[in-house]
Protein backbone atom coordinates (compact mmCIF):
# COMPACT_ATOMS: atom_id res chain seq x y z
CA UNK A 1 0.00 0.00 0.00
CA UNK A 2 2.83 2.60 0.75
CA UNK A 3 4.31 1.81 -2.68
CA UNK A 4 0.87 2.50 -4.39
CA UNK A 5 0.39 6.20 -2.00
CA UNK A 6 3.96 6.63 -3.27
CA UNK A 7 3.41 6.42 -6.75
CA UNK A 8 0.32 7.96 -6.95
CA UNK A 9 2.11 11.36 -4.73
CA UNK A 10 4.94 11.28 -7.58
CA UNK A 11 1.85 11.24 -10.08
CA UNK A 12 0.15 14.45 -8.31
CA UNK A 13 3.75 16.32 -8.24
CA UNK A 14 4.03 16.09 -12.03
CA UNK A 15 0.38 17.05 -12.80
CA UNK A 16 0.22 20.18 -14.46
CA UNK A 17 -3.32 20.82 -16.20
CA UNK A 18 -3.55 22.84 -19.61
CA UNK A 19 -7.50 23.32 -19.11
CA UNK A 20 -9.94 23.81 -16.92
CA UNK A 21 -11.80 20.76 -17.99
CA UNK A 22 -8.01 18.88 -17.55
CA UNK A 23 -8.05 19.92 -13.44
CA UNK A 24 -11.39 18.86 -12.79
CA UNK A 25 -10.75 15.51 -14.19
CA UNK A 26 -8.11 15.52 -11.96
CA UNK A 27 -10.71 16.59 -9.14
CA UNK A 28 -12.85 13.46 -9.97
CA UNK A 29 -9.85 11.09 -10.19
CA UNK A 30 -8.48 11.23 -6.50
CA UNK A 31 -11.44 12.85 -4.57
CA UNK A 32 -14.83 11.51 -5.89
CA UNK A 33 -16.02 9.09 -3.90
CA UNK A 34 -14.90 6.11 -6.89
CA UNK A 35 -12.14 8.26 -6.54
CA UNK A 36 -8.23 7.11 -5.16
CA UNK A 37 -8.11 8.55 -2.00
CA UNK A 38 -11.08 7.29 -1.20
CA UNK A 39 -10.08 3.51 -2.85
CA UNK A 40 -7.03 4.07 -0.20
CA UNK A 41 -9.42 4.61 2.93
CA UNK A 42 -11.33 1.83 2.25
CA UNK A 43 -8.47 -0.75 1.87
CA UNK A 44 -6.68 1.30 4.99
CA UNK A 45 -8.97 -0.88 7.50
CA UNK A 46 -7.58 -3.64 6.59
CA UNK A 47 -4.55 -3.30 6.90
CA UNK A 48 -2.40 -4.71 10.00
CA UNK A 49 -2.17 -2.62 12.86
CA UNK A 50 1.48 -1.59 12.94
CA UNK A 51 1.51 -0.49 9.53
CA UNK A 52 -1.42 1.61 10.29
CA UNK A 53 0.72 4.96 11.61
CA UNK A 54 2.98 5.08 8.75
CA UNK A 55 0.03 4.57 6.18
CA UNK A 56 -2.04 7.24 7.62
CA UNK A 57 0.51 9.16 7.38
CA UNK A 58 1.30 8.79 3.88
CA UNK A 59 -1.98 8.99 2.99
CA UNK A 60 -2.92 12.04 4.69
CA UNK A 61 0.19 13.76 3.12
CA UNK A 62 -1.07 12.33 -0.62
CA UNK A 63 -4.68 14.12 0.39
CA UNK A 64 -3.04 17.38 1.11
CA UNK A 65 -0.81 17.31 -1.89
CA UNK A 66 -3.77 17.07 -4.11
CA UNK A 67 -5.97 19.75 -1.86
CA UNK A 68 -2.56 22.44 -2.61
CA UNK A 69 -2.28 21.28 -6.47
CA UNK A 70 -6.15 21.87 -6.74
CA UNK A 71 -5.65 25.23 -4.88
CA UNK A 72 -2.63 26.21 -6.86
CA UNK A 73 -4.23 26.11 -10.23
CA UNK A 74 -7.96 26.89 -9.54
CA UNK A 75 -8.13 30.32 -10.16
CA UNK A 76 -6.01 29.72 -13.57
CA UNK A 77 -8.81 29.03 -16.02
CA UNK A 78 -11.10 31.96 -15.34
CA UNK A 79 -12.87 33.21 -18.57
CA UNK A 80 -12.77 36.50 -19.73
CA UNK A 81 -16.80 36.24 -18.95
CA UNK A 82 -16.19 35.75 -15.65
CA UNK A 83 -13.21 38.48 -15.15
CA UNK A 84 -15.76 40.95 -16.49
CA UNK A 85 -18.40 39.89 -14.13
CA UNK A 86 -15.75 40.71 -11.46
CA UNK A 87 -15.18 44.23 -13.23
CA UNK A 88 -15.10 47.00 -10.09
CA UNK A 89 -14.72 49.83 -12.71
CA UNK A 90 -18.10 49.00 -13.94
CA UNK A 91 -21.05 51.17 -13.03
CA UNK A 92 -23.46 50.30 -10.74
CA UNK A 93 -26.62 49.11 -10.86
CA UNK A 94 -29.34 51.40 -8.80
CA UNK A 95 -31.92 49.05 -9.13
CA UNK A 96 -30.72 46.40 -7.37
CA UNK A 97 -29.87 48.97 -4.25
CA UNK A 98 -32.21 47.95 -0.67
CA UNK A 99 -34.77 50.79 1.03
CA UNK A 100 -35.44 51.42 4.15
CA UNK A 101 -38.48 48.79 5.39
CA UNK A 102 -41.81 50.30 5.38
CA UNK A 103 -43.03 50.21 9.05
CA UNK A 104 -39.15 52.38 9.86
CA UNK A 105 -40.47 54.80 7.11
CA UNK A 106 -43.25 55.26 8.99
CA UNK A 107 -42.13 55.38 12.34
CA UNK A 108 -39.42 57.86 11.21
CA UNK A 109 -41.93 60.11 9.52
CA UNK A 110 -44.05 60.03 12.82
CA UNK A 111 -40.99 60.93 15.37
CA UNK A 112 -40.07 63.78 12.75
CA UNK A 113 -43.34 65.15 13.29
CA UNK A 114 -43.61 64.63 16.95
CA UNK A 115 -40.07 66.29 16.73
CA UNK A 116 -40.88 69.42 15.08
CA UNK A 117 -43.18 70.61 17.97
CA UNK A 118 -40.65 69.95 20.77
CA UNK A 119 -41.27 66.13 21.84
CA UNK A 120 -37.93 64.05 22.17
CA UNK A 121 -37.19 60.50 21.90
CA UNK A 122 -37.09 58.45 24.73
CA UNK A 123 -36.34 54.36 24.98
CA UNK A 124 -36.73 51.71 27.38
CA UNK A 125 -36.06 47.77 27.60
CA UNK A 126 -37.86 45.56 26.06
CA UNK A 127 -37.76 42.84 28.59
CA UNK A 128 -40.40 44.70 31.78
CA UNK A 129 -41.00 44.22 35.30
CA UNK A 130 -44.68 44.06 36.50
CA UNK A 131 -44.07 47.69 38.27
CA UNK A 132 -43.12 49.82 35.11
CA UNK A 133 -45.61 47.51 32.68
CA UNK A 134 -48.65 47.11 35.10
CA UNK A 135 -48.08 48.37 38.43
CA UNK A 136 -47.31 51.58 37.72
CA UNK A 137 -49.58 52.55 35.17
CA UNK A 138 -52.76 52.07 37.83
CA UNK A 139 -53.05 48.67 36.81
CA UNK A 140 -51.92 46.42 40.56
CA UNK A 141 -52.35 42.86 40.75
CA UNK A 142 -55.74 41.14 40.42
CA UNK A 143 -56.93 44.41 38.47
CA UNK A 144 -59.72 43.08 35.42
CA UNK A 145 -58.13 45.71 32.83
CA UNK A 146 -54.17 43.39 32.78
CA UNK A 147 -57.09 40.58 30.62
CA UNK A 148 -57.23 43.74 27.64
CA UNK A 149 -53.18 42.98 27.37
CA UNK A 150 -52.44 38.80 27.28
CA UNK A 151 -48.91 38.64 28.70
CA UNK A 152 -45.66 37.03 27.72
CA UNK A 153 -44.09 35.94 31.56
CA UNK A 154 -40.92 35.06 31.72
CA UNK A 155 -40.94 31.21 33.13
CA UNK A 156 -38.44 31.55 35.92
CA UNK A 157 -39.66 35.11 37.02
CA UNK A 158 -43.24 35.67 37.11
CA UNK A 159 -42.50 39.50 37.90
CA UNK A 160 -40.53 39.83 34.53
CA UNK A 161 -42.00 39.74 31.00
CA UNK A 162 -41.88 41.04 27.47
CA UNK A 163 -43.54 44.15 27.48
CA UNK A 164 -46.62 45.09 26.25
CA UNK A 165 -46.63 48.70 25.64
CA UNK A 166 -44.42 51.21 25.59
CA UNK A 167 -46.28 53.58 28.73
CA UNK A 168 -43.21 51.54 30.45
CA UNK A 169 -41.25 53.63 28.98
CA UNK A 170 -42.60 56.90 29.83
CA UNK A 171 -43.03 55.23 33.47
CA UNK A 172 -39.11 54.86 33.42
CA UNK A 173 -39.02 58.87 31.88
CA UNK A 174 -41.21 60.14 35.00
CA UNK A 175 -39.21 58.71 37.03
CA UNK A 176 -36.69 60.16 35.88
CA UNK A 177 -37.06 63.86 34.78
CA UNK A 178 -39.01 66.42 36.00
CA UNK A 179 -41.75 68.14 34.26
CA UNK A 180 -42.14 69.80 31.65
CA UNK A 181 -41.85 66.62 29.70
CA UNK A 182 -42.65 66.47 26.24
CA UNK A 183 -41.19 63.00 24.95
CA UNK A 184 -42.30 60.37 22.42
CA UNK A 185 -41.27 56.52 23.19
CA UNK A 186 -40.96 54.69 19.33
CA UNK A 187 -40.84 50.49 20.48
CA UNK A 188 -41.65 47.07 19.78
CA UNK A 189 -43.86 45.79 21.97
CA UNK A 190 -45.20 42.05 22.79
CA UNK A 191 -48.81 40.17 23.05
CA UNK A 192 -49.68 36.75 23.20
CA UNK A 193 -52.39 36.94 19.86
CA UNK A 194 -53.28 34.92 17.48
CA UNK A 195 -51.51 35.97 14.23
CA UNK A 196 -54.03 37.22 11.58
CA UNK A 197 -54.26 39.69 8.90
CA UNK A 198 -55.68 42.28 11.51
CA UNK A 199 -53.09 41.18 14.58
CA UNK A 200 -49.61 39.95 15.52
CA UNK A 201 -47.94 39.02 18.78
CA UNK A 202 -45.00 41.26 17.63
CA UNK A 203 -45.67 44.70 17.07
CA UNK A 204 -44.21 48.75 17.08
CA UNK A 205 -45.89 51.73 18.99
CA UNK A 206 -45.09 55.19 19.15
CA UNK A 207 -46.37 57.14 22.42
CA UNK A 208 -46.53 60.33 23.53
CA UNK A 209 -47.15 61.85 26.84
CA UNK A 210 -46.87 65.67 27.73
CA UNK A 211 -46.94 67.01 31.16
CA UNK A 212 -46.76 70.54 32.53
CA UNK A 213 -48.59 73.11 34.54
CA UNK A 214 -52.18 73.55 32.99
CA UNK A 215 -52.29 70.89 30.34
CA UNK A 216 -55.71 70.26 29.22
CA UNK A 217 -57.80 68.00 26.78
CA UNK A 218 -58.12 70.99 24.56
CA UNK A 219 -54.52 70.98 24.30
CA UNK A 220 -54.41 66.96 23.36
CA UNK A 221 -57.09 67.90 20.70
CA UNK A 222 -55.30 70.12 19.00
CA UNK A 223 -52.13 67.93 18.91
CA UNK A 224 -53.97 64.75 17.07
CA UNK A 225 -55.60 67.02 14.47
CA UNK A 226 -51.65 68.72 13.83
CA UNK A 227 -50.14 65.40 13.80
CA UNK A 228 -53.27 63.90 11.44
CA UNK A 229 -53.27 66.53 9.03
CA UNK A 230 -49.15 66.06 9.07
CA UNK A 231 -49.23 62.52 8.21
CA UNK A 232 -52.15 62.03 6.54
CA UNK A 233 -52.83 65.24 4.68
CA UNK A 234 -54.50 68.51 5.11
CA UNK A 235 -57.99 67.66 4.30
CA UNK A 236 -57.52 65.50 6.88
CA UNK A 237 -60.63 65.44 9.98
CA UNK A 238 -60.41 63.54 13.21
CA UNK A 239 -63.21 62.70 15.64
CA UNK A 240 -63.09 61.40 19.74
CA UNK A 241 -65.10 58.75 20.67
CA UNK A 242 -65.24 58.02 24.90
CA UNK A 243 -63.24 55.07 25.87
CA UNK A 244 -61.25 53.15 28.46
CA UNK A 245 -57.47 52.83 29.16
CA UNK A 246 -56.66 52.43 33.24
CA UNK A 247 -53.77 55.04 32.74
CA UNK A 248 -55.99 58.11 31.38
CA UNK A 249 -59.29 60.04 32.67
CA UNK A 250 -60.70 60.71 30.65
CA UNK A 251 -59.87 58.61 27.88
CA UNK A 252 -60.63 58.63 23.79
CA UNK A 253 -60.38 56.96 20.56
CA UNK A 254 -59.62 58.68 17.57
CA UNK A 255 -60.24 58.21 14.14
CA UNK A 256 -59.61 60.13 10.70
CA UNK A 257 -61.45 60.38 7.93
CA UNK A 258 -60.74 57.72 5.48
CA UNK A 259 -58.23 58.77 2.64
CA UNK A 260 -59.71 56.12 0.52
CA UNK A 261 -62.79 57.41 -0.14
CA UNK A 262 -62.58 60.92 0.87
CA UNK A 263 -64.92 59.93 4.16
CA UNK A 264 -68.25 59.41 1.34
CA UNK A 265 -67.52 55.07 2.70
CA UNK A 266 -66.13 51.94 1.53
CA UNK A 267 -65.35 48.77 2.51
CA UNK A 268 -61.91 49.89 4.18
CA UNK A 269 -63.83 52.39 6.73
CA UNK A 270 -67.01 49.71 6.67
CA UNK A 271 -68.95 52.31 5.18
CA UNK A 272 -68.65 54.96 8.40
CA UNK A 273 -65.90 57.15 6.57
CA UNK A 274 -63.67 57.21 9.59
CA UNK A 275 -60.71 54.95 10.50
CA UNK A 276 -59.56 54.16 14.15
CA UNK A 277 -55.97 55.17 14.59
CA UNK A 278 -54.62 55.51 18.14
CA UNK A 279 -55.73 56.06 21.79
CA UNK A 280 -55.80 59.01 24.05
CA UNK A 281 -56.48 60.59 27.17
CA UNK A 282 -55.39 62.88 30.08
CA UNK A 283 -53.03 61.30 32.32
CA UNK A 284 -54.52 59.90 35.57
CA UNK A 285 -53.26 61.46 38.82
CA UNK A 286 -52.38 58.20 40.47
CA UNK A 287 -49.60 57.74 37.48
CA UNK A 288 -48.21 61.02 38.32
CA UNK A 289 -48.22 60.05 42.16
CA UNK A 290 -46.50 56.60 41.39
CA UNK A 291 -43.79 58.21 39.22
CA UNK A 292 -43.53 61.35 42.13
CA UNK A 293 -45.06 63.99 40.30
CA UNK A 294 -47.30 66.30 42.07
CA UNK A 295 -50.56 65.86 40.55
CA UNK A 296 -52.19 68.85 42.18
CA UNK A 297 -49.46 71.13 40.41
CA UNK A 298 -49.13 69.39 37.21
CA UNK A 299 -51.17 67.60 34.53
CA UNK A 300 -51.08 66.02 31.41
CA UNK A 301 -52.02 63.80 28.30
CA UNK A 302 -50.39 60.73 26.88
CA UNK A 303 -51.42 58.80 23.56
CA UNK A 304 -50.41 55.85 21.61
CA UNK A 305 -50.42 54.40 18.49
CA UNK A 306 -49.50 50.86 16.48
CA UNK A 307 -46.79 52.26 13.72
CA UNK A 308 -48.27 48.66 11.78
CA UNK A 309 -52.08 50.75 11.78
CA UNK A 310 -50.31 53.97 10.30
CA UNK A 311 -48.26 51.64 7.80
CA UNK A 312 -51.61 50.13 6.37
CA UNK A 313 -53.80 53.55 6.45
CA UNK A 314 -51.33 55.52 4.93
CA UNK A 315 -49.92 52.75 2.08
CA UNK A 316 -53.96 51.37 2.03
CA UNK A 317 -51.99 47.81 2.76
CA UNK A 318 -54.90 45.38 3.98
CA UNK A 319 -52.93 42.58 5.70
CA UNK A 320 -50.43 43.01 8.48
CA UNK A 321 -48.72 40.12 7.72
CA UNK A 322 -47.14 41.56 4.63
CA UNK A 323 -44.62 43.93 6.84
CA UNK A 324 -43.24 40.31 8.62
CA UNK A 325 -42.83 38.23 5.49
CA UNK A 326 -39.53 40.03 4.00
CA UNK A 327 -41.05 39.50 0.56
CA UNK A 328 -38.78 41.44 -1.94
CA UNK A 329 -41.67 42.16 -4.15
CA UNK A 330 -43.38 44.20 -1.78
CA UNK A 331 -40.77 45.55 0.02
CA UNK A 332 -39.26 47.22 -3.63
CA UNK A 333 -42.81 49.27 -3.74
CA UNK A 334 -41.25 51.21 -0.81
CA UNK A 335 -38.12 52.45 -2.24
CA UNK A 336 -39.06 55.94 -3.46
CA UNK A 337 -40.80 56.35 0.49
CA UNK A 338 -37.17 56.57 1.82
Amino acid sequence: MLKKISNLLSEVNNFKPNSKENLDNFRIKYLSKSGELNKLFVLFKDIPGNEKKLCGKELNNLKNTINLKLEEFKNSFISKQQVATNDLSKPIILNNLGSRHPLSIVKNEIVDIFNRVGFNISEGPEIEDDWHNFSALNLPEEHPARDMQDTFFIQSDPDVLLRTHTSSVQVRYMEKNTPPIRTISPGRVYRNEAISSRAHCIFHQVEGLYIDKDVSFADLKQMLLYFAKEMFGEKTKIRLRPSYFPFTEPSAEVDVSCNICSSKGCGVCKYTGYLEILGCGMVDPNVLENCGIDSKKYTGYAFGMGIERIAMLKYQVNDLRLFYENDVRFLKQFSSAI
